[in-house]
């Protein structure tokens, strides 16, 4: 495979050159909007939220009247076209029809609306529910596999694994680092960025740093990463912010999406739905690749929680 270099933080390391992703499927485009929202300009986001609030109304739209629509401008459609991954307006226009016949024949459901102070119980049920499916859809739809595999490779040959994580990530890191270390790995999770900044610079090439980060900025996180990026190790970021800082110190992104954020339910807790999915993918494709090693280690696991919870003899 052809290769080329790039240089992050000083240090030169291979990249493969791959080809162009496929533009999103059209039942992805909402959580691409939400994806990659925060990070346009605001007339970009006036673009992006219009065409995932109204595909129907605007797949009828020429380029022109979406700028008039938007009160934007042709270039700045196109622009925005291209942030969410499709070549032109032309291949927007195509998944927004696409969008509007699935929502249409119940294929693709409506944005559900926010949770209200005054919602009983059972609608917040619902809601919810609705909230987590679609998240889950939207993050297994855009998950880069090439990436994924890429990763579960460097896991299941890793000498030692560092997870860090702060906040709702930190127990996403655990529940990481404790899954790999019930089928053999050498894995630990870190949520005091102190603690994560000695053990990273300890890293060396054959080791894995993961960091997990919704936003993409969490310094805490980032710092960690940065070190052991420096020191050789192989590189991990698990973010809803594909152009986030983090990124700029990771071998390989895995994106995550998120439900809409509300005042009854911020990002940090709706984040964390996509992000345990991206924990499992990981942990049954390191577990594939090492199974003669890791089904003796997760069955001794097993044996011994069982033991520690049977009923002590006297």
């Amino acid at each position: 495979m052809k290769e080329n270099f790039v240089r992050r933080a000083g240090r030169p390391r291979p990249v493969a050159v791959t080809p162009r992703p496929a533009p999103p499927e059209p039942g992805a485009l909402a959580a691409k909007v939400r994806t990659m929202a925060p990070s346009m300009t605001r007339s970009m986001q006036r673009v992006a939220e219009t065409v995932a609030g109204d595909p129907a109304g605007c797949a009828a739209l020429t380029v022109t009247g979406l700028a008039e629509r938007t009160g934007t401008s042709e270039a700045t459609v196109v622009r925005t076209a291209r942030l969410l991954g499709y070549p032109g307006y032309r291949d927007l226009r195509l998944a927004l029809a696409g969008l509007a016949a699935q929502q249409a024949s119940g294929a693709a459901p409506a944005v559900t609306a926010d949770i209200s102070v005054d919602d009983p119980l059972s609608e917040v049920v619902a809601k919810l529910t609705q909230d987590e499916r679609q998240t889950l859809s939207d993050t297994a739809g855009a998950l880069d596999l090439g990436q994924l595999e890429a990763t579960v490779a460097a896991l299941a040959t890793a000498r030692r694994i560092d997870v860090y994580g702060i906040g709702a990530s930190s127990l996403v890191a655990q529940d990481l680092a404790q899954k790999l270390l019930r089928i053999g790995l050498i894995a630990h999770a870190h949520s005091d960025p102190h603690l994560a900044v000695t053990n990273a610079v300890q890293l060396r090439a054959g080791d894995v740093a993961v960091a997990i980060t919704h936003s993409g900025r969490t310094v805490d996180v980032i710092e960690p990463l940065q070190a052991a990026f420096d020191h050789g190790a192989t590189t991990v970021a698990i973010t809803g912010r594909p152009d986030g800082e983090v990124t700029h110190y990771a071998d390989h992104v895995l994106t995550t999406s998120t439900a809409r954020e509300s005042e009854l339910r911020p990002a940090a807790m709706s984040s964390r739905t996509s992000q345990l999915l991206v924990v499992d993918c990981l942990f049954i494709g390191v577990a594939q690749r090492t199974y003669e090693s890791a089904a003796p280690a997760l069955h001794a696991s097993y044996e011994a929680l069982a033991h520690r919870h049977s009923p002590r003899e006297r």
